[in-house]
């Protein structure tokens, strides 16, 4: 028998409680500030209150932190662990870095991006690699998560047009699969290496981040491959209802899906999969699942907590797992707005 689709439901016009806005536009936090006024009370950049806030994150105690520790090359810990050394090397603090809205025109941030440029990106095929060559990344070790991660990093520190970032941008339209279970995979580079990344089933987090990657790029900006892609991998998701298996839509994909965190890093939750579609301008159906995912995780309070967590490996901690966090109720708040704006 075959499954009933999902129907849209109203969920009413979006409100946020004034005790919860006020708690996310705290001073203390400008990076969770600066997106509250920009993504909730949809406050444009040149607003004062949102330059104050953007300002002010490059002199938060976490940025300075992160910071502090990078190497005037512009890497973290040893040069070659930019990605094997988990979550403390160098393509791990762009992220956080990013994640956190810092400036992008910074000096150190500058510094950080071209290494990543330098000693990460494949020469011959623009994507990014997890092993060190003698110039630039390995070619046998690019893979399809991390490349994404990269592009989102690098678009959103100013690098869109670089020829660099560009380069990758190609790899992603001419490499990127988007397979749900096949008989015969692709041969050739890059399907015949990394089988965990490129086997029978293409991998969720490579297409997550890829999309992500692209959603950086204003749409007026994408071109007619990039715009193929997104709708590719947006469908991908939506085949799997976000979370699910499309096989078998009774089933969760991977439940670590279901508990949310930040920063996320390689991995994803629902959450993640959800702002990003939504930031794409998808409303399907199929997200009901993940919309009311999102609901169901409210506490009384109105906050949701933190409850995946990569702290004990960071750099710098940034919030206690299993207490309120601020920044999983932004990004919830986020897709809640996002999904009433679109009805």
């Amino acid at each position: 028998m075959a499954r009933a689709q999902p129907q849209i439901q109203d969920e009413g016009p979006f409100e946020i409680e004034p005790d919860i806005l006020d708690w996310l536009l705290e001073a203390a936090d400008p990076s969770v500030r600066y997106f509250a006024l920009r993504d909730l009370l949809d406050l444009p950049e040149d607003d004062d209150d949102v330059r104050k806030a953007a300002n002010a994150i490059m002199h938060s105690d976490l940025v300075h932190q992160i910071l502090r520790q990078q190497e005037p090359e512009g890497f973290w810990g040893v040069p070659e662990h930019f990605y094997s050394a988990k979550y403390r090397g160098t393509v791990w603090q762009l992220l956080v870095l990013a994640e956190l809205g810092a400036d992008g025109s910074h000096e150190r941030i500058q510094w950080a991006c071209e290494f990543v440029l330098d000693r990460a990106q494949d020469r011959i095929s623009g994507g990014f690699s997890i092993k060190a060559a003698e110039f630039g990344g390995q070619h046998s070790g690019v893979i399809p998560c991390l490349t994404g991660n990269m592009l989102w990093a690098l678009i959103r520190f100013g690098f869109e047009r670089d020829p660099r970032v560009q380069q990758a941008i190609e790899w992603v339209t001419t490499y990127q699969r988007f397979d749900d279970g096949v008989d015969e995979a692709p041969t050739g580079w890059p399907y015949d290496r990394w089988e965990i990344c490129w086997g029978r089933h293409t991998c969720h987090m490579g297409v997550v981040k890829v999309l992500k990657g692209l959603a950086e790029i204003a749409r007026e900006e994408r071109s007619p491959k990039i715009r193929e892609i997104v709708a590719r991998g947006a469908e991908f998701m939506l085949v799997h209802h976000i979370h699910k298996r499309s096989h078998n839509l009774d089933r969760v994909s991977k439940p670590g899906w279901l508990r949310f965190g930040f920063p996320l890093m390689y991995q994803t939750d629902a959450l993640e999969i959800l702002n990003i579609l939504l930031s794409l301008g998808y409303r399907d159906p199929r997200m009901q699942e993940a919309v009311d995912l999102v609901a169901s995780k409210r506490g009384k309070d109105g906050r949701w907590k933190l409850e995946n967590s990569y702290n004990d490996r960071l750099l710098t901690p940034i919030e206690k797992k299993g207490e309120p966090s601020k920044w999983i109720t932004l990004h919830a708040l986020r897709a809640q707005k996002l999904w009433s704006e679109a009805a």
